[in-house]
């Protein structure tokens, strides 16, 4: 299934139905009255999120979504049918905003719901206008009309932890390495096309949820590259995973290469450039002295963050660093409780 992670739609309610003005003909009741009933409140769009679900493609084709109008009301009493309910499903971790970005809702729980345009109440029949000095009443009210609105729909991906770095950096191999998932590997840039979740477990009631992202590079404010695209699914994540090589093609500066990064981080989101941030050096078997390169990267950035040498082909570290990753997430689910209590 193609992966879809944008989305622009148009959701109709249903307007609600008229009232009637009708009066009671019967032949041994003279006099019968006003007997005409409400019409039918209109159908109300909603929004539902769905863990079965993991792509946006379904709206990228069906663009527009009506909901049933109500039935008008009738004589003899009788009030018009409401209009039907229709439920979109979506994605788990999708944001539904106004055409001008106002953020009308994060369904970031399966399950669950958000009302995206309401169903236009029905109008009043004529059985509400009588009175001691009205006793046949013509009046009755017509139905509300629905909402319209024009919507965005934004999927972000839900991950505990983020995958950063250099195309051929190694992410889809880390992810291979420390969970069941199994992202394309190649040995050429850009192996990873679209974003990829895998689950990390530690023991039987341990686990934590990884992201890999397609690699980003210098330039991709400008569009370069895949550009900015699907940087948005890391911004979710406790911690990021700056994946850096320690075996660049082309004699690469891994240090320059890192800063720069970094860079292209701040300009798409700052509040995403201050998320936590762990540089994980990988591809430790190709070189005899992984951890005299890495502590040299580490003084040439100035970094005063946890770091890890790793081999995402042999899994040399991977176990290691997967548990300082679910200690460090244990200890922030702790804080939120406090936070919260």
């Amino acid at each position: 299934m193609k992966f879809i992670d944008e989305a622009r739609i148009e959701v109709h309610a249903g307007n609600g139905g008229d009232g009637s003005a009708a009066f009671r003909r019967a032949k041994y009741i003279p006099r019968g009255g006003p007997a005409g009933g409400d019409g039918g409140r209109g159908g109300s769009v909603w929004a539902r999120a769905d863990r079965n679900i993991n792509t946006l493609v379904d709206y990228r084709f069906a663009r527009i979504h009506r909901a049933a109008h109500g039935e008008h009301g009738r004589g003899k009493d009788q009030y018009g049918a409401a209009g039907a309910d229709i439920e979109l499903r979506v994605p788990v971790g999708t944001l539904i905003r106004e055409a001008d970005g106002e953020l009308v809702a994060d369904l970031a729980h399966d399950g669950a719901r958000a009302l995206l345009a309401r169903g236009g109440k029905g109008g009043l029949g004529n059985i509400h206008f009588k009175s001691s000095i009205n006793r046949a009443p013509r009046q009755f009210t017509r139905g509300e009309p629905g909402e319209n609105r024009r919507l965005e729909l934004e999927l972000r991906v839900l991950a505990d932890v983020g995958l950063l770095g250099l195309p051929n950096a190694g992410k889809s191999s880390l992810v291979r390495a420390v969970s069941s998932a199994r992202p394309k590997v190649a040995d050429y840039p850009f192996t990873t096309l679209n974003p990829s979740l895998g689950v990390v477990r530690i023991a039987q009631d341990a686990s934590f949820v990884i992201a890999d992202i397609p690699g980003l590079i210098e330039g991709a404010a400008e569009g370069a590259g895949l550009g900015h695209q699907f940087l948005r699914h890391l911004s979710r994540t406790s911690v990021l995973l700056h994946l850096i090589d320690l075996a660049p093609p082309d004699d690469g500066d891994p240090a320059k290469d890192a800063r720069a990064l970094a860079a292209e981080l701040k300009k798409y989101d700052p509040a995403l450039h201050r998320k936590p941030r762990w540089l994980v050096f990988n591809k430790a078997d190709m070189v005899e002295d992984a951890a005299q390169r890495a502590g040299r990267l580490v003084r040439s950035l100035r970094w005063k963050g946890p770091w890890f040498v790793i081999s995402a082909l042999t899994g040399s570290g991977c176990r290691e660093l997967c548990g300082s990753v679910f200690e460090f997430l244990s200890r922030e689910q702790k804080g939120k409780v406090r936070r919260a209590a």
